[in-house]
């Protein structure tokens, strides 16, 4: 790797082409996590029939997957502080793999329930260690690059999402058999990380605010980690930011739940129209986060969060009220673009919240993640007493909470000029030139 010397000192700093190959990494990681976590949705019905099992058995199996995900987020910090981010990565990701791989034999191959469950964990455990992880990574690449990143980084997470759904999907038109698509699915996925890791810098230091990503101490015992982690719940801005990201987190996992049932069985649509109205809604909330991080870089992470989460109030208040085709599919984009930016910048205000990044976005990601997993059965449940439509105005309340609540994303004055470094094999800083 080739390395320069900053006009200021004789410090080397890593090369534009290493950064860029580093930035084009994290990206690909977010799009990697958003392809695995999608891609055996659209193959439950193929593998529920291969299994020979009802519903309500593989309700009960993708509980593993919430699961094992709270488990990641809980142990990331520590693999974070003990392996680092490149190794760190490479091995979630390939967990990740393992667990798709695992799924289609288990699936299809040799039809066992109890495989198919430690697939959908291996996934779960996989995903919610590396969703630490990289948004730690992403927040490091924002105070390199001196830009909002996160945006555009979450923007790839749903982009994947959409690839891993429409690849389910087409497996299924066609009949792939699950064994063969997912097996693949996992032996790309891996060869990916591999590279991924490769263009990763080694025990990457940031300066962030009061303190960045990676400045955890890598010699700490385990039990001032766990304290570490414990005391970020008791940390007032974090618990703030996690209620903002809470708002954002529950409208998109019950969008991603009710919106086509709502659209079809509340408002009266076709199902072809209801399934539109939620290509709409995905192309919509990827749309905003691409484009989201110059309005950041502009006005602020605090003034883009109250102002798209106001607008997703609005676009709730009109699905919910509305009957004409229109005025729904408008309603659905406002809705989008109201959850858009919650979660990235959520996880921005978190690394930077104080000087143990993944500890803090562990505890922030733990509560986006329950109120997306979480969050729309329990509308179910609320749903069976007051009607679907009725029970979407808990989301409204929730991001009116989330736009008030802005200010605790806001960005940390720094109390010193940035100087972020990424040490490497060869000792190279980080800093852009």
């Amino acid at each position: 790797m080739a390395c320069v010397v900053t006009p200021d000192g004789d410090r080397p700093t890593m090369s534009p082409e290493r950064l860029r190959r580093w930035r084009t990494a994290i990206v690909v990681s977010f799009a990697l996590g958003g392809v695995t976590l999608a891609a055996f949705g659209t193959r439950l019905p193929s593998i529920q029939a291969s299994l020979g099992v009802s519903k309500t058995a593989i309700g009960t199996a993708l509980i593993a997957v919430t699961i094992a995900s709270l488990v990641g987020l809980s142990l990331a910090s520590w693999v974070h502080t003990s392996l680092g981010a490149r190794r760190g990565i490479l091995g979630t990701l390939c967990i990740a793999a393992a667990g798709i791989t695992v799924i289609g034999v288990g699936a299809g191959a040799v039809r066992s329930l109890p495989l198919t469950v430690a697939g959908l964990a291996a996934i779960g455990f996989g995903i919610g260690t590396l969703d630490v992880l990289i948004n730690v990574e992403g927040a490091a690449l924002e105070g390199t690059f001196g830009r909002s990143l996160m945006p555009f980084l979450h923007a790839s997470w749903s982009a994947g999402a959409i690839v891993g759904a429409g690849i389910g999907a087409a497996g299924a038109a066609f009949a792939v058999p699950v064994q063969w698509q997912f097996s693949a699915e996992g032996a790309v996925i891996a060869v990916a990380a591999v590279w991924v890791s490769a263009s990763i810098p080694v025990h990457a230091e940031f300066t962030v605010g009061a303190g960045g990503p990676g400045s955890e101490d890598m010699r700490v015992s385990r039990g001032q980690r766990l304290r570490r982690w414990a005391g970020g719940w008791t940390n007032t801005r974090l618990l703030l930011i996690g209620l903002v990201m809470l708002g954002a987190e529950l409208g998109e996992g019950s969008a991603n739940t009710w919106l086509t049932l709502a659209a079809r069985d509340a408002h009266g649509h076709s199902e072809g129209a209801a399934a539109a109205f939620f290509v709409l809604f995905a192309a919509a909330e990827t749309t905003a986060r691409a484009s989201g991080g110059p309005l950041v870089d502009r006005f602020g992470r605090a003034a883009v969060v109250r102002a798209t989460s106001a607008a997703g109030v609005l676009g709730v208040a009109l699905f919910i009220l509305t009957d004409t085709a229109w005025l729904t599919a408008v309603g659905v984009v406002l809705w989008a673009v109201g959850v858009s930016m919650g979660f990235p910048l959520g996880m921005s205000a978190a690394a930077e919240a104080g000087p143990r990044s993944a500890a803090q976005v562990s505890v922030v990601a733990a509560i986006g993640y329950a109120a997306n997993l979480a969050g729309p059965p329990t509308l179910g449940v609320i749903a069976d007493s007051i009607g679907l439509l009725r029970a979407l105005w808990v989301v409204a309340v929730l991001l009116a909470v989330a736009s008030l609540l802005a200010a605790a994303v806001r960005t940390r004055p720094a109390a010193a000029p940035a100087d972020p470094r990424a040490g490497t094999d060869e000792t190279c800083s980080s800093r852009p030139t």
